[in-house]
């Protein structure tokens, strides 16, 4: 059995079943041999065992939340496969830290002092990059080569075969994959992207944190505990 088929196999039965069309898909059968090429040559990130990360941590049945990230982390020890977080003891990425920033000026809560936000996918947030891996030192290194293909499958099965899940997009790149989106079932929340090029253009001040739990708390959900 391949490796990456020990990790599809690790996915709880919900989401394999979700995705089974994905897995099939001529884009990704072509996506796991350029992954072994490219793992053989240079150092890959995340390690492979975190790939699936973000479906291991938020079972589908537990889904209530969507953020949506680019690519991971290309530097050393900083991608875990959640989109915007870092492991623990790792310092926190410029975008994250504007995150937190506007976490306090929305919930005035304090900012967290732990930089994973595992907390939040085990509530129910779904930390999903576009792209899930990418080449270390090296940005944008993964794309195009099937990954958007896969992700955009996740977000069109999501949209259509549940009602009353928050979409966060933030920046031009997430929303562009939010398009699939069917926004007479879903809430979805847009801004500029957290990044420092841009948060000043719309994600500072936009209070993304509270709307979640307020359209959570509408629809009868639990609402997530954002400073864990």
């Amino acid at each position: 059995m391949s490796v990456n088929q020990q990790l599809v196999n690790s996915l709880d039965s919900s989401w394999k079943d979700l995705l089974s069309e994905e897995f099939q898909n001529k884009s990704y059968l072509n996506l796991k041999n350029f992954l072994a090429v490219e793992r053989a040559a240079y150092r890959i990130y995340p390690s492979n065992e975190k790939v699936f990360e973000a479906f291991r941590l938020t079972p589908l049945k537990k889904v209530k939340v969507v953020i949506l990230g680019q690519d991971p982390y290309h530097g050393e020890g900083q991608a875990h496969g959640l989109s915007f977080s870092v492991p623990p003891g790792i310092k926190a990425p410029p975008s994250l830290r504007n995150i937190f920033k506007e976490l306090n000026t929305d919930l005035k809560e304090g900012i967290p002092i732990n930089n994973c936000l595992e907390g939040w996918a085990k509530q129910g947030v779904l930390l999903l990059n576009a792209t899930l891996t990418v080449r270390a030192k090296l940005p944008g290194s993964h794309q195009n080569k099937g990954w958007e293909e896969f992700t955009d499958g996740v977000i069109e099965k999501l949209s259509s075969s549940y009602e009353g899940l928050v979409f966060v997009l933030w920046g031009s790149y997430a929303q562009k994959k939010g398009l699939v989106i069917d926004k007479s079932k879903h809430l979805v929340l847009e801004s500029s992207h957290p990044s420092p090029f841009s948060a000043h253009r719309g994600f500072l001040g936009s209070k993304p944190f509270s709307q979640v739990n307020e359209y959570l708390k509408s629809k009868g959900k639990d609402e997530i505990n954002w400073t864990i």
